[in-house]
């Protein structure tokens, strides 16, 4: 018997107790069957990361809203990979990821366990969507993002997307009524001017803090991530895993090379 409903996957980088991640579910489950596979612990940071050298213990957890839930000692890729290929009896129609808490604009997006979970789900065959809300802060509101949320939804399932489609999505730390808008974009060219901060823990021992300030480096450009949040969009790029600078291909293709 097919399926009525779509059978939604939505994971998260920030952990299946984090505000963000029960906000997501609670717009899913409007929208179809809803499964939670989620890290239970933070994992921000971890990018595409997967566990090769140890095992994933899964738990089953009661989660409001989900049909199923899971949540597990592995990255949020391997979450994706989980659902696909063991805890899920049929593959997800769409995977959701987030709402993390904090942005994945621009080059943030190689270092984000939320986006690389989504991006897992496009590499599996999901269409899938990133959604990040601008604040790191776990107690702010992020209704706004719920909002966009149910908005990309539907738009996402009336217009049918490739399996192979990904999205990162990014929503201004302010209030729904003061977005003007959705912006499709590129993502704009930035990257963090980075130091590291001493602090000396109680036995002595000396730990180093990453820490830094986003520059942009296109600020004249219109058409960016950055530009759009900086004027109170929410941004949206279709991202994909090939990695192939083209320009500079063409370039070292005219190398003369002595071999």
């Amino acid at each position: 018997m097919k399926r009525k409903k779509p059978l939604i996957l939505v994971t998260n980088d920030d952990g299946i107790t984090a505000p963000g991640i029960k906000a997501l579910v609670d717009v899913a489950k409007n929208f179809g069957d809803v499964c939670v596979i989620a890290p239970d612990k933070p994992q921000s940071g971890m990018g595409h990361a997967i566990t090769v050298h140890s095992g994933i213990m899964v738990i089953p957890q009661d989660f409001p809203g989900a049909m199923a839930a899971f949540g597990c000692t592995g990255t949020p890729a391997d979450c994706v990979k989980l659902g696909k290929y063991h805890l899920l009896k049929e593959k997800p129609d769409i995977c959701l990821s987030g709402i993390n808490h904090g942005a994945n604009m621009s080059l943030n997006v190689i270092y984000s366990g939320t986006m690389s979970a989504a991006l897992e789900g496009a590499l599996e065959g999901i269409p899938s969507i990133g959604i990040s809300h601008c604040n790191n802060n776990r107690e702010v509101s992020i209704e706004a993002s719920k909002k966009v949320a149910k908005i990309l939804l539907e738009t996402f399932l009336h217009n049918k997307p490739d399996n192979n489609l990904c999205l990162n999505v990014n929503v201004p730390d302010i209030p729904f009524s003061e977005i003007k808008g959705l912006k499709f974009c590129r993502q704009g060219k930035g990257n963090w001017k980075e130091f590291y901060e001493e602090h000396k823990e109680e036995n002595g021992a000396e730990l180093l803090w990453l820490s830094g300030k986003f520059e942009n480096f296109e600020k004249r450009s219109t058409d960016t991530d950055l530009w759009a949040l900086e004027n109170n969009y929410v941004s949206v790029v279709p991202i994909h895993a090939d990695m192939t600078h083209y320009e500079e291909l063409e370039k070292v293709k005219k190398w003369e090379v002595k071999w």
